[in-house]
Protein backbone atom coordinates (compact mmCIF):
# COMPACT_ATOMS: atom_id res chain seq x y z
CA UNK A 1 0.00 0.00 0.00
CA UNK A 2 2.84 2.41 1.00
CA UNK A 3 4.72 1.48 -2.07
CA UNK A 4 1.81 2.15 -4.34
CA UNK A 5 1.12 5.61 -2.37
CA UNK A 6 4.60 6.23 -3.11
CA UNK A 7 4.33 5.50 -7.35
CA UNK A 8 1.21 7.48 -7.68
CA UNK A 9 2.94 10.46 -5.70
CA UNK A 10 5.86 10.16 -8.43
CA UNK A 11 3.56 9.99 -10.79
CA UNK A 12 4.43 13.45 -12.97
CA UNK A 13 0.49 13.77 -13.83
CA UNK A 14 -0.44 13.62 -10.40
CA UNK A 15 2.03 16.02 -9.26
CA UNK A 16 1.18 18.67 -11.99
CA UNK A 17 -2.24 18.10 -11.05
CA UNK A 18 -2.01 18.75 -7.15
CA UNK A 19 0.17 22.13 -8.25
CA UNK A 20 -2.80 22.93 -10.50
CA UNK A 21 -5.28 22.35 -7.63
CA UNK A 22 -3.06 24.44 -5.13
CA UNK A 23 -2.72 27.34 -7.12
CA UNK A 24 -6.23 27.28 -7.68
CA UNK A 25 -7.16 27.00 -4.13
CA UNK A 26 -5.14 29.91 -3.36
CA UNK A 27 -6.18 31.84 -6.50
CA UNK A 28 -9.72 31.35 -4.63
CA UNK A 29 -8.52 32.00 -1.15
CA UNK A 30 -6.81 35.13 -2.20
CA UNK A 31 -10.47 36.11 -4.41
CA UNK A 32 -12.70 35.50 -1.68
CA UNK A 33 -10.70 36.93 1.15
CA UNK A 34 -9.73 39.75 -0.25
CA UNK A 35 -12.39 40.67 -3.07
CA UNK A 36 -10.91 44.02 -3.41
CA UNK A 37 -7.57 43.75 -3.60
CA UNK A 38 -8.76 40.95 -6.09
CA UNK A 39 -10.40 43.30 -8.39
CA UNK A 40 -7.91 46.02 -8.42
CA UNK A 41 -5.48 43.26 -9.48
CA UNK A 42 -7.20 42.18 -11.95
CA UNK A 43 -7.96 45.64 -14.29
CA UNK A 44 -4.71 46.05 -13.32
CA UNK A 45 -3.43 43.56 -14.67
CA UNK A 46 -5.98 44.43 -17.69
CA UNK A 47 -4.24 47.52 -18.48
CA UNK A 48 -0.69 46.14 -18.66
CA UNK A 49 -1.55 43.04 -21.08
CA UNK A 50 -3.91 45.92 -23.44
CA UNK A 51 -0.57 48.32 -22.76
CA UNK A 52 1.77 46.06 -24.14
CA UNK A 53 -1.05 45.27 -26.97
CA UNK A 54 -0.96 48.93 -28.20
CA UNK A 55 2.59 49.61 -28.48
CA UNK A 56 3.16 46.85 -30.58
CA UNK A 57 3.96 48.19 -34.49
CA UNK A 58 0.71 45.93 -35.88
CA UNK A 59 -1.39 47.62 -33.67
CA UNK A 60 -0.65 51.00 -35.52
CA UNK A 61 -2.09 52.07 -38.83
CA UNK A 62 1.49 53.04 -40.34
CA UNK A 63 3.20 50.19 -38.29
CA UNK A 64 5.52 52.06 -36.18
CA UNK A 65 5.30 51.46 -31.90
CA UNK A 66 3.46 53.78 -29.94
CA UNK A 67 4.66 55.28 -27.55
CA UNK A 68 4.27 53.84 -23.09
CA UNK A 69 2.22 57.48 -22.42
CA UNK A 70 -0.04 57.27 -25.64
CA UNK A 71 -0.26 52.87 -25.05
CA UNK A 72 -0.98 53.11 -21.86
CA UNK A 73 -3.54 56.15 -21.45
CA UNK A 74 -5.34 54.30 -24.50
CA UNK A 75 -5.27 51.03 -22.18
CA UNK A 76 -6.61 52.75 -19.30
CA UNK A 77 -9.48 54.50 -21.33
CA UNK A 78 -10.60 51.27 -22.97
CA UNK A 79 -10.69 48.76 -19.73
CA UNK A 80 -11.76 51.88 -17.71
CA UNK A 81 -14.47 52.41 -20.55
CA UNK A 82 -13.61 56.13 -20.44
CA UNK A 83 -13.07 57.21 -23.83
CA UNK A 84 -10.86 59.63 -23.76
CA UNK A 85 -7.92 59.24 -25.68
CA UNK A 86 -4.35 61.23 -26.40
CA UNK A 87 -4.72 60.03 -30.04
CA UNK A 88 -6.91 60.44 -33.14
CA UNK A 89 -8.49 56.96 -32.25
CA UNK A 90 -10.42 56.59 -35.86
CA UNK A 91 -6.60 56.96 -37.95
CA UNK A 92 -3.74 55.86 -35.30
CA UNK A 93 -5.15 52.52 -34.95
CA UNK A 94 -4.79 49.84 -37.45
CA UNK A 95 -7.49 46.68 -37.87
CA UNK A 96 -5.69 45.00 -35.60
CA UNK A 97 -5.87 47.67 -33.21
CA UNK A 98 -9.87 48.55 -33.36
CA UNK A 99 -10.06 45.03 -32.50
CA UNK A 100 -8.38 45.09 -29.38
CA UNK A 101 -10.26 48.24 -28.54
CA UNK A 102 -13.32 46.75 -29.28
CA UNK A 103 -12.90 43.57 -27.28
CA UNK A 104 -11.54 46.03 -23.91
CA UNK A 105 -14.25 47.30 -23.47
CA UNK A 106 -16.21 44.59 -23.79
CA UNK A 107 -14.33 43.60 -21.15
CA UNK A 108 -14.09 46.34 -19.15
CA UNK A 109 -17.95 46.96 -19.21
CA UNK A 110 -18.74 43.96 -17.26
CA UNK A 111 -17.45 46.11 -14.09
CA UNK A 112 -14.72 45.61 -11.73
CA UNK A 113 -16.28 42.87 -9.01
CA UNK A 114 -18.61 41.42 -11.42
CA UNK A 115 -15.17 40.65 -13.74
CA UNK A 116 -13.66 39.08 -10.45
CA UNK A 117 -16.28 36.72 -9.78
CA UNK A 118 -16.72 36.22 -13.27
CA UNK A 119 -13.06 34.80 -13.68
CA UNK A 120 -12.87 33.07 -9.59
CA UNK A 121 -16.14 31.31 -11.24
CA UNK A 122 -14.32 30.49 -14.06
CA UNK A 123 -10.59 29.24 -11.97
CA UNK A 124 -12.63 27.91 -8.87
CA UNK A 125 -15.40 26.01 -11.27
CA UNK A 126 -18.21 26.89 -8.55
CA UNK A 127 -19.50 29.94 -7.15
CA UNK A 128 -19.86 29.52 -3.43
CA UNK A 129 -21.55 32.01 -0.65
CA UNK A 130 -18.68 34.22 -0.61
CA UNK A 131 -18.10 34.30 -4.18
CA UNK A 132 -21.67 35.49 -4.36
CA UNK A 133 -21.04 37.85 -1.95
CA UNK A 134 -18.01 39.50 -4.42
CA UNK A 135 -20.52 39.77 -7.17
CA UNK A 136 -23.64 40.66 -4.85
CA UNK A 137 -21.14 43.65 -4.16
CA UNK A 138 -21.50 45.32 -7.67
CA UNK A 139 -25.29 45.61 -7.00
CA UNK A 140 -24.60 46.66 -2.87
CA UNK A 141 -21.39 47.26 -1.69
CA UNK A 142 -22.88 46.39 1.43
CA UNK A 143 -23.49 42.64 1.27
CA UNK A 144 -19.47 42.54 2.05
CA UNK A 145 -20.72 42.64 5.42
CA UNK A 146 -19.35 40.46 7.95
CA UNK A 147 -22.85 39.70 9.52
CA UNK A 148 -26.71 39.03 8.11
CA UNK A 149 -27.72 41.95 5.73
CA UNK A 150 -31.37 42.23 4.81
CA UNK A 151 -32.34 40.93 1.76
CA UNK A 152 -34.60 43.65 0.60
CA UNK A 153 -31.94 44.57 -2.34
CA UNK A 154 -31.88 44.90 -5.93
CA UNK A 155 -30.94 41.48 -6.41
CA UNK A 156 -31.13 38.72 -3.97
CA UNK A 157 -27.99 37.05 -2.73
CA UNK A 158 -29.51 33.62 -4.16
CA UNK A 159 -30.20 35.36 -8.17
CA UNK A 160 -26.25 36.40 -8.16
CA UNK A 161 -25.85 33.44 -10.78
CA UNK A 162 -29.28 34.89 -12.60
CA UNK A 163 -27.59 38.23 -12.75
CA UNK A 164 -24.01 37.15 -14.15
CA UNK A 165 -25.97 35.34 -17.16
CA UNK A 166 -27.99 38.69 -17.50
CA UNK A 167 -24.86 40.58 -17.96
CA UNK A 168 -23.08 38.62 -20.31
CA UNK A 169 -26.54 37.85 -22.56
CA UNK A 170 -28.25 41.10 -21.95
CA UNK A 171 -24.90 42.95 -23.42
CA UNK A 172 -24.48 40.70 -25.96
CA UNK A 173 -28.16 40.93 -26.96
CA UNK A 174 -28.45 44.86 -26.90
CA UNK A 175 -25.30 45.41 -29.02
CA UNK A 176 -26.52 43.17 -31.93
CA UNK A 177 -30.43 44.72 -31.66
CA UNK A 178 -28.68 48.28 -31.62
CA UNK A 179 -26.24 46.85 -34.58
CA UNK A 180 -29.10 45.92 -36.64
CA UNK A 181 -30.76 49.06 -36.32
CA UNK A 182 -27.89 50.94 -37.51
CA UNK A 183 -26.99 48.64 -40.39
CA UNK A 184 -29.79 50.53 -42.46
CA UNK A 185 -29.10 53.59 -41.59
CA UNK A 186 -25.29 53.40 -42.65
CA UNK A 187 -26.37 51.66 -45.98
CA UNK A 188 -28.24 54.55 -46.85
CA UNK A 189 -25.40 56.75 -46.68
CA UNK A 190 -23.92 54.50 -48.89
CA UNK A 191 -21.29 52.91 -46.74
CA UNK A 192 -19.76 49.74 -48.07
CA UNK A 193 -21.99 46.75 -46.44
CA UNK A 194 -18.57 45.61 -45.41
CA UNK A 195 -17.40 49.00 -43.38
CA UNK A 196 -20.93 49.54 -42.32
CA UNK A 197 -21.12 45.99 -40.66
CA UNK A 198 -18.04 46.93 -38.82
CA UNK A 199 -18.93 50.07 -37.82
CA UNK A 200 -22.84 49.03 -36.70
CA UNK A 201 -21.19 47.04 -34.18
CA UNK A 202 -18.64 49.40 -33.44
CA UNK A 203 -21.07 52.22 -32.21
CA UNK A 204 -23.43 50.01 -30.56
CA UNK A 205 -20.60 48.53 -28.15
CA UNK A 206 -18.80 52.22 -28.06
CA UNK A 207 -22.87 53.23 -27.20
CA UNK A 208 -23.65 50.59 -24.46
CA UNK A 209 -20.49 50.61 -22.95
CA UNK A 210 -20.49 54.55 -22.77
CA UNK A 211 -17.37 54.60 -24.14
CA UNK A 212 -18.03 56.92 -27.27
CA UNK A 213 -15.31 56.27 -29.16
CA UNK A 214 -16.11 56.60 -33.23
CA UNK A 215 -14.39 54.28 -35.76
CA UNK A 216 -14.40 57.42 -38.36
CA UNK A 217 -12.10 60.08 -38.07
CA UNK A 218 -15.06 63.28 -38.83
CA UNK A 219 -16.92 61.78 -35.61
CA UNK A 220 -20.49 62.25 -35.13
CA UNK A 221 -20.10 65.03 -37.68
CA UNK A 222 -21.60 62.91 -41.02
CA UNK A 223 -24.87 61.91 -38.14
CA UNK A 224 -25.54 65.12 -36.58
CA UNK A 225 -28.65 65.86 -38.08
CA UNK A 226 -29.44 62.44 -38.52
CA UNK A 227 -32.17 61.63 -35.63
CA UNK A 228 -33.20 58.38 -35.92
CA UNK A 229 -29.05 57.47 -35.49
CA UNK A 230 -28.40 59.58 -32.90
CA UNK A 231 -31.43 58.31 -31.18
CA UNK A 232 -30.46 54.73 -31.36
CA UNK A 233 -26.84 56.14 -29.72
CA UNK A 234 -28.62 57.38 -27.02
CA UNK A 235 -30.93 54.50 -26.12
CA UNK A 236 -27.58 52.18 -26.23
CA UNK A 237 -26.08 54.72 -23.26
CA UNK A 238 -29.14 54.85 -21.65
CA UNK A 239 -29.32 51.29 -21.57
CA UNK A 240 -25.86 50.89 -20.41
CA UNK A 241 -25.58 53.56 -17.68
CA UNK A 242 -28.89 52.11 -15.59
CA UNK A 243 -27.09 48.84 -14.48
CA UNK A 244 -27.18 45.32 -14.95
CA UNK A 245 -29.19 44.88 -11.59
CA UNK A 246 -31.97 47.51 -13.09
CA UNK A 247 -31.89 44.85 -16.44
CA UNK A 248 -32.29 42.01 -14.81
CA UNK A 249 -35.29 43.33 -13.10
CA UNK A 250 -36.82 44.87 -15.94
CA UNK A 251 -36.14 41.71 -17.73
CA UNK A 252 -38.04 39.69 -14.99
CA UNK A 253 -41.35 42.15 -15.25
CA UNK A 254 -40.94 41.89 -19.17
CA UNK A 255 -41.14 38.10 -18.57
CA UNK A 256 -43.59 38.09 -15.96
CA UNK A 257 -45.90 39.98 -18.40
CA UNK A 258 -45.37 38.05 -21.13
CA UNK A 259 -46.58 35.14 -19.92
CA UNK A 260 -49.39 36.89 -18.47
CA UNK A 261 -50.40 37.88 -21.81
CA UNK A 262 -49.82 34.61 -22.76
CA UNK A 263 -52.02 32.48 -20.96
CA UNK A 264 -54.30 35.03 -19.91
CA UNK A 265 -53.79 34.59 -16.15
CA UNK A 266 -51.84 36.35 -13.22
CA UNK A 267 -48.18 34.98 -12.71
CA UNK A 268 -47.97 33.27 -9.76
CA UNK A 269 -44.97 35.48 -8.41
CA UNK A 270 -45.29 38.94 -8.76
CA UNK A 271 -41.35 40.97 -9.60
CA UNK A 272 -41.12 43.70 -7.33
CA UNK A 273 -38.87 46.41 -8.28
CA UNK A 274 -37.04 47.61 -5.19
CA UNK A 275 -35.68 50.79 -4.08
CA UNK A 276 -32.25 50.35 -6.00
CA UNK A 277 -34.64 49.72 -9.34
CA UNK A 278 -37.33 52.54 -8.63
CA UNK A 279 -34.54 55.54 -7.53
CA UNK A 280 -32.39 54.48 -10.47
CA UNK A 281 -35.30 55.05 -13.11
CA UNK A 282 -36.42 57.97 -11.69
CA UNK A 283 -33.29 59.72 -10.66
CA UNK A 284 -31.90 58.93 -14.32
CA UNK A 285 -35.14 60.40 -15.74
CA UNK A 286 -34.90 63.49 -13.68
CA UNK A 287 -31.53 64.65 -14.42
CA UNK A 288 -32.21 63.83 -17.97
CA UNK A 289 -34.77 66.20 -18.03
CA UNK A 290 -32.86 68.63 -15.91
CA UNK A 291 -29.78 68.64 -18.27
CA UNK A 292 -31.97 69.02 -21.26
CA UNK A 293 -33.29 72.16 -19.80
CA UNK A 294 -30.55 73.88 -18.66
CA UNK A 295 -28.69 73.27 -22.03
CA UNK A 296 -31.61 74.62 -23.55
CA UNK A 297 -31.79 77.91 -21.52
CA UNK A 298 -27.85 78.43 -21.47
CA UNK A 299 -27.25 77.29 -25.13
CA UNK A 300 -30.13 78.97 -27.19
CA UNK A 301 -28.22 82.04 -28.26
CA UNK A 302 -24.80 80.96 -28.47
CA UNK A 303 -24.20 80.78 -31.79
CA UNK A 304 -21.32 78.03 -31.98
CA UNK A 305 -23.64 75.70 -30.56
CA UNK A 306 -27.63 75.41 -30.53
CA UNK A 307 -28.04 79.21 -31.70
CA UNK A 308 -28.69 78.77 -35.13
CA UNK A 309 -30.79 75.85 -34.85
CA UNK A 310 -34.80 76.17 -34.89
CA UNK A 311 -36.54 74.77 -31.15
CA UNK A 312 -37.18 71.41 -32.28
CA UNK A 313 -33.70 70.95 -33.11
CA UNK A 314 -32.37 72.98 -30.15
CA UNK A 315 -34.39 70.44 -27.56
CA UNK A 316 -33.66 67.00 -29.46
CA UNK A 317 -29.70 68.49 -29.12
CA UNK A 318 -29.99 69.51 -25.47
CA UNK A 319 -31.51 66.01 -24.86
CA UNK A 320 -28.38 64.25 -26.74
CA UNK A 321 -26.08 65.66 -24.78
CA UNK A 322 -27.71 65.87 -21.49
CA UNK A 323 -27.58 61.61 -22.10
CA UNK A 324 -24.27 61.84 -23.12
CA UNK A 325 -22.77 63.57 -20.23
CA UNK A 326 -23.74 61.03 -18.18
CA UNK A 327 -20.93 58.79 -19.36
CA UNK A 328 -21.59 58.17 -22.97
CA UNK A 329 -18.88 60.62 -24.36
CA UNK A 330 -20.66 61.05 -27.78
CA UNK A 331 -20.78 64.81 -28.60
CA UNK A 332 -22.29 66.58 -31.67
CA UNK A 333 -20.88 69.80 -31.15
CA UNK A 334 -17.69 71.03 -30.31
CA UNK A 335 -17.51 70.99 -26.54
CA UNK A 336 -15.02 74.22 -26.41
CA UNK A 337 -17.53 76.29 -27.49
CA UNK A 338 -20.05 75.25 -24.78
CA UNK A 339 -20.36 79.05 -22.47
CA UNK A 340 -18.53 78.49 -19.14
CA UNK A 341 -21.94 77.77 -17.30
CA UNK A 342 -22.67 75.41 -19.54
CA UNK A 343 -19.42 73.68 -18.72
CA UNK A 344 -20.40 73.41 -15.29
CA UNK A 345 -23.66 72.19 -15.29
CA UNK A 346 -21.69 69.38 -17.52
CA UNK A 347 -19.26 68.72 -14.28
CA UNK A 348 -22.06 68.21 -12.08
CA UNK A 349 -23.60 65.72 -14.78
CA UNK A 350 -20.52 63.83 -15.16
CA UNK A 351 -19.75 63.44 -11.84
CA UNK A 352 -22.99 62.32 -11.20
CA UNK A 353 -22.79 59.56 -13.76
CA UNK A 354 -25.10 56.61 -14.06
CA UNK A 355 -26.50 53.90 -12.35
CA UNK A 356 -25.08 51.18 -10.03
CA UNK A 357 -23.20 48.16 -11.28
CA UNK A 358 -23.36 49.29 -14.72
CA UNK A 359 -21.24 50.58 -17.94
CA UNK A 360 -21.11 54.39 -16.78
CA UNK A 361 -18.87 55.84 -14.13
CA UNK A 362 -19.16 58.85 -11.36
CA UNK A 363 -20.81 58.41 -8.02
CA UNK A 364 -24.08 56.57 -9.23
CA UNK A 365 -27.42 58.70 -9.06
CA UNK A 366 -28.58 56.34 -6.18
CA UNK A 367 -25.82 57.92 -4.56
CA UNK A 368 -27.22 61.43 -5.06
CA UNK A 369 -30.53 60.24 -4.70
CA UNK A 370 -29.54 59.08 -0.79
CA UNK A 371 -27.87 62.06 -0.49
CA UNK A 372 -31.02 64.05 -1.10
CA UNK A 373 -33.28 62.08 0.59
CA UNK A 374 -30.77 62.50 3.80
CA UNK A 375 -31.43 66.39 3.49
CA UNK A 376 -35.14 66.05 2.87
CA UNK A 377 -35.34 64.20 6.36
CA UNK A 378 -33.35 66.46 8.52
CA UNK A 379 -35.19 68.93 6.82
CA UNK A 380 -38.35 67.85 8.06
CA UNK A 381 -37.09 66.71 11.81
CA UNK A 382 -37.43 63.24 10.28
CA UNK A 383 -34.68 60.19 11.91
CA UNK A 384 -35.09 57.97 8.87
CA UNK A 385 -34.92 58.26 5.30
CA UNK A 386 -37.64 56.83 3.37
CA UNK A 387 -38.32 56.60 -0.21
CA UNK A 388 -41.19 54.08 -2.05
CA UNK A 389 -42.63 52.93 1.27
CA UNK A 390 -39.67 51.80 2.32
CA UNK A 391 -37.02 52.53 5.02
CA UNK A 392 -33.14 52.92 4.11
CA UNK A 393 -30.49 52.22 7.23
CA UNK A 394 -28.13 54.56 7.85
CA UNK A 395 -25.58 53.19 7.00
CA UNK A 396 -25.85 53.24 3.39
CA UNK A 397 -25.63 57.11 4.30
CA UNK A 398 -22.55 56.42 5.87
CA UNK A 399 -21.34 54.94 2.22
CA UNK A 400 -22.69 57.37 -0.11
CA UNK A 401 -20.78 60.22 1.88
CA UNK A 402 -17.80 58.41 1.94
CA UNK A 403 -17.65 57.80 -2.41
CA UNK A 404 -19.02 61.41 -2.48
CA UNK A 405 -15.54 62.74 -0.90
CA UNK A 406 -13.31 59.89 -2.36
CA UNK A 407 -14.79 61.32 -5.69
CA UNK A 408 -14.39 65.36 -4.87
CA UNK A 409 -11.06 63.97 -3.49
CA UNK A 410 -9.38 62.23 -6.24
CA UNK A 411 -11.18 65.27 -8.84
CA UNK A 412 -9.47 67.91 -6.24
CA UNK A 413 -6.18 66.52 -6.39
CA UNK A 414 -5.83 65.19 -10.14
CA UNK A 415 -6.74 68.96 -10.72
CA UNK A 416 -4.07 71.10 -8.89
CA UNK A 417 -1.94 68.43 -10.76
CA UNK A 418 -3.12 69.48 -14.18
CA UNK A 419 -3.20 73.08 -13.47
CA UNK A 420 0.42 73.09 -12.27
CA UNK A 421 1.64 71.00 -15.15
CA UNK A 422 -0.49 72.28 -18.31
CA UNK A 423 -1.01 76.16 -16.74
CA UNK A 424 -4.76 75.48 -18.30
CA UNK A 425 -7.68 77.40 -17.58
CA UNK A 426 -9.45 76.28 -14.75
CA UNK A 427 -12.59 75.43 -16.35
CA UNK A 428 -11.42 72.93 -18.99
CA UNK A 429 -8.74 71.49 -16.68
CA UNK A 430 -12.12 70.90 -13.97
CA UNK A 431 -13.95 69.49 -17.46
CA UNK A 432 -11.22 66.68 -18.93
CA UNK A 433 -10.09 65.71 -14.85
CA UNK A 434 -14.17 64.99 -14.30
CA UNK A 435 -14.41 63.51 -17.36
CA UNK A 436 -11.87 61.08 -16.49
CA UNK A 437 -12.66 60.35 -13.09
CA UNK A 438 -16.85 59.87 -14.49
CA UNK A 439 -15.57 57.90 -17.53
CA UNK A 440 -17.52 60.25 -19.49
CA UNK A 441 -15.19 60.54 -22.31
CA UNK A 442 -15.99 64.29 -23.18
CA UNK A 443 -12.93 66.35 -23.43
CA UNK A 444 -12.42 70.15 -24.04
CA UNK A 445 -9.48 68.95 -26.12
CA UNK A 446 -7.32 69.83 -23.02
CA UNK A 447 -6.12 65.64 -22.71
CA UNK A 448 -4.74 65.22 -25.96
CA UNK A 449 -2.56 68.24 -26.03
CA UNK A 450 -0.89 67.19 -22.29
CA UNK A 451 2.35 66.45 -21.42
CA UNK A 452 3.65 62.95 -20.44
CA UNK A 453 3.53 63.57 -16.65
CA UNK A 454 -0.10 64.94 -17.45
CA UNK A 455 -1.02 61.83 -19.38
CA UNK A 456 0.20 59.50 -16.34
CA UNK A 457 -2.19 61.64 -14.00
CA UNK A 458 -5.09 61.37 -15.88
CA UNK A 459 -4.27 57.62 -16.74
CA UNK A 460 -4.57 57.58 -12.93
CA UNK A 461 -7.41 59.94 -12.67
CA UNK A 462 -9.74 57.34 -14.88
CA UNK A 463 -8.21 54.40 -13.22
CA UNK A 464 -9.48 55.84 -9.54
CA UNK A 465 -12.85 56.96 -10.77
CA UNK A 466 -13.47 53.21 -12.71
CA UNK A 467 -12.30 51.00 -9.52
CA UNK A 468 -11.77 53.94 -6.67
CA UNK A 469 -15.54 54.12 -5.80
CA UNK A 470 -16.63 50.61 -5.79
CA UNK A 471 -13.43 48.91 -3.96
CA UNK A 472 -13.81 51.84 -1.53
CA UNK A 473 -17.09 51.16 -0.76
CA UNK A 474 -16.70 47.58 -0.80
CA UNK A 475 -13.55 47.79 1.65
CA UNK A 476 -15.49 49.88 4.02
CA UNK A 477 -18.53 47.66 3.81
CA UNK A 478 -16.14 44.57 4.51
CA UNK A 479 -13.95 46.37 7.40
CA UNK A 480 -17.07 46.78 9.24
CA UNK A 481 -16.92 44.93 12.68
CA UNK A 482 -18.91 44.25 15.48
CA UNK A 483 -18.43 46.60 18.56
CA UNK A 484 -18.81 45.74 21.98
CA UNK A 485 -19.00 49.06 23.76
CA UNK A 486 -19.69 52.81 22.76
CA UNK A 487 -17.87 55.63 23.82
CA UNK A 488 -19.38 58.65 25.60
CA UNK A 489 -21.24 60.84 23.39
CA UNK A 490 -20.41 64.57 21.95
CA UNK A 491 -21.74 66.13 19.04
CA UNK A 492 -19.55 68.77 17.09
CA UNK A 493 -21.15 71.72 15.67
CA UNK A 494 -21.87 71.00 12.18
CA UNK A 495 -23.57 73.51 9.27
Amino acid sequence: MTSRSTAISRNPLNRSRSVAGRVRNGFREFSENSPSRFAILIFASLIVIFTVLFSLPIASADGTVTGLADSLFTAVSVICVTGLATVDMATHWSAFGHVIIFIGVQIGALGVLTLASILGLAVSRRLGLRARLIAASDTNPLRMHHGPVAEGQAVRLGEIGSLLATVAISAAVIEVVLAGLLFPRMLLDGIPVGEAVWHSFYYSAMAFTNTGFSPNAEGLTPFANDYFFLTILMVGVFLGSIGFPVIYTLSRSLKAWHVRRKTKKRPETRVRWSVHVKLTLVTSALLIVAGAVLYIVLEFDNPDTFGGLNAGDTVFQSFFLSVMTRSGGFSTISIPDLNGSSLLVTDMLMFIGGGSASTAGGIKVTTLAVLFLAAFAEARGVQDMESFGRRIPGDVLRLGVSVVLWGATTVAVSSILILQISKAPLDFVLFDVISAFATSGLTTGLTASLPDAGVYIMAATMFMGRVGTVTLAAALAASQRQQLYKRPEERPIVG
